[in-house]
């Protein structure tokens, strides 16, 4: 690699940080692209030569956050109990404490709206969609029977009802919950989602 091309990695990794920081800080309105051109020590102009816009270095810090995410479901998977169910509610309750330990970069992964003529790089969807395989698998180990398509359907559903909790839950206004409760919440509604999901495939299968 030549020395320009080095220096212009390095000035890259250090405006994806920069952006990092502003963002943990203040949330994506805090991005401002003159403040990190001046923390990294580059012209303004210069911050479009190491991205191609705001919208690539916000899908690169978000790239940065999934990684660390997938980090803390990966421990929780392996910290107790083999047993799908369990694992299922320590992914869960991981995950609504990752969001509230990142509360703002955790809101830009779902904040951020790309311009509407422009579509989600494939990299950034492969990011995204890695994550799911937290809980398919658990889930395919309870549903052996059922389809990769059918577990898929399951894993959203179940991410969804946590998120929409942990999204409300942590929510700075009349509806905020207190961690440790909103903690016990969310393993309770797993627990009683998988009892469900199970019972209405052993009813399924005893069918005619």
């Amino acid at each position: 690699m030549s020395k320009t091309l080095e220096r212009r990695a390095k000035q890259r990794e250090a405006l994806i940080e920069a952006a990092e920081r502003a963002i943990a800080a203040k949330g994506l309105s805090g991005l401002k692209t003159h403040d990190l051109a001046q923390e990294i020590g580059v012209a303004n102009g210069a911050v479009y030569n190491l991205v191609a816009d705001v919208d690539e270095l916000v899908l690169m810090v978000g790239s940065r956050t999934l990684a660390r995410l997938d980090a803390e479901l990966s421990a929780a998977e392996s910290a107790g109990s083999p047993g799908p169910e369990a694992a299922l509610v320590r992914i869960a309750v991981a995950y609504c404490d990752f969001a509230a330990h990142n509360l703002e970069l955790w809101r830009a992964l779902f904040e951020h709206r790309m311009a509407a003529e422009k579509t989600l790089p494939d990299w950034a969807i492969a990011d995204q969609m890695h994550l799911f395989r937290h809980i398919h698998q658990p889930l395919a180990a309870l549903f052996p029977q059922q389809s990769f398509d059918e577990i898929s359907v399951m894993a959203r559903s179940l991410f969804s009802a946590v998120h929409g909790m942990v999204a409300l839950g942590l929510e700075q206004k009349l509806i905020a919950v207190p961690l440790a409760l909103l903690r016990e919440q969310i393993a309770t509604m797993v627990k009683a989602m998988v009892s469900g999901l199970v019972a209405n495939s052993a009813e399924q299968r005893s069918s005619p």
